[in-house]
């Protein structure tokens, strides 16, 4: 079947006890045990919840993975993930994954004995260069956040491989719609489910597939165990999100589209930074290992004063956090998804006070490129 036919027929497209065409949320804490000696799948929700497994499978099939696994935001998927290292352990990180990621490994894991460094994974050489002899895994996010910096998934996965380690890939920015890492060899992908998965801006959800059931099982131990899952409302709400993510991701991305080319040659921007684009440096990189260039661009204005003059005066794109709901996001990095970066890394990584991340909606593009316009005058 087609991608968009799996989202919705995804074997859990109604209730086999009732007929009902949408998963029932099953809103219990604990479960009757019919038989104390022979155990049961469903025992208590924080182990499994027949909502949450629906889920679950979903994302794992989506994602080509073996098993899935759903938290109660990307955050809590990440932090479980990395849960499943030990303290000694050194993980190599693209220097600019999300703020949260990095914010994680440089306080709560680092506090825990769990090394890191980080490297420009734009580049393979940098991820062979930082490989120490107690390094576990590689931690990559492709197009980057926030600057949209692509990695060669296949070759850092075949290193990974080669070297023994995981190959874990942050893929909340394209989904498994346009791109799968789990066929260019990685072994964990994650999401925050807040943002396309879900689609509406009204549910926090992070979810997590393995490649294989043992690694699977790593990371069902840390989920049980730290017990950071998503309540059954929420993974209903993730559940009707997915099927409508091909139409919403598909329109956003043609809006993203046209503002990135319109934005190219505004005169009152320095840089778009878009691998749609073609002055994009890994355009023709991204569009060999994803199908689409997803619809998040960001934008730098010539002063920081700018930057902030568009954030107050735009009517249609929300200033806020997050990103990937039906109504277009204007983000800023600097104050928003980054400010956990000291002040000169961010500088460093070129994250800086005039540049604005926009995470298309599925408002008619004319209409915004308009309000754009009204905002940057």
């Amino acid at each position: 079947m087609q991608f968009g036919t799996i989202l919705i027929h995804n074997e859990h497209e109604f209730d086999a006890a009732t007929g009902a065409l949408v998963v029932p949320v099953y809103q219990s804490s604990t479960f009757a045990q019919r038989d104390i000696s022979a155990g049961q799948e469903f025992d208590y929700s924080r182990s499994g919840n027949p909502t949450r497994k629906a889920l679950e499978s979903a994302i794992a099939r989506l994602e080509g993975g073996a098993a899935g696994y759903a938290f109660g935001s990307g955050m809590g998927a990440i932090a479980s993930v990395l849960g499943i290292f030990s303290a000694g352990d050194h993980i190599i990180a693209a220097e600019d994954i999300y703020g949260g990621s990095y914010r994680i490994l440089n306080t709560f894991y680092k506090r825990w004995g769990l090394e890191h460094s980080a490297c420009d994974a734009s580049n393979i050489e940098n991820i062979k260069k930082a490989l120490r002899s107690n390094t576990k895994a590689i931690f990559l996010e492709t197009p980057s956040n926030p600057l949209l910096k692509i990695t060669d998934l296949r070759a850092a996965c075949a290193f990974a491989r080669e070297a023994g380690l995981l190959a874990i890939v942050d893929n909340t920015f394209m989904t498994p719609l346009l791109q799968r890492p789990i066929e260019l060899g990685a072994d964990i992908v994650v999401h925050s489910g807040t943002k396309f998965l879900g689609g509406h801006s009204d549910v926090v959800s992070g979810l997590a597939v393995a490649r294989s059931e043992e690694i699977g099982r790593r990371i069902y131990a840390v989920q049980n165990g730290f017990g950071a899952i998503p309540g059954p409302w929420d993974v209903f709400l993730m559940l009707r999100g997915l099927k409508t993510l091909k139409v919403r991701l598909e329109a956003a991305q043609q809006t993203a589209a046209k503002l990135a080319l319109h934005l190219n040659s505004h005169s009152a921007v320095e840089a778009v930074y878009y691998p749609g684009l073609n002055g994009h440096s890994g355009r023709e990189l991204h569009e060999s290992q994803a199908s689409g260039a997803g619809a998040v661009l960001s934008f730098k204005t010539k002063t920081e004063e700018a930057a902030l003059n568009f954030l107050r005066r735009v009517k249609l794109a929300a200033p806020a956090v997050s990103l990937g709901g039906v109504e277009t996001i204007a983000s800023y990095p600097v104050k928003m998804s980054h400010a956990g970066l000291p002040p000169h890394e961010r500088e460093r990584l070129g994250i800086t006070p005039a540049l604005i991340r926009i995470s298309a909606g599925l408002e008619a593009p004319e209409d915004l490129i308009a309000d754009f316009d009204a905002a940057l005058a």
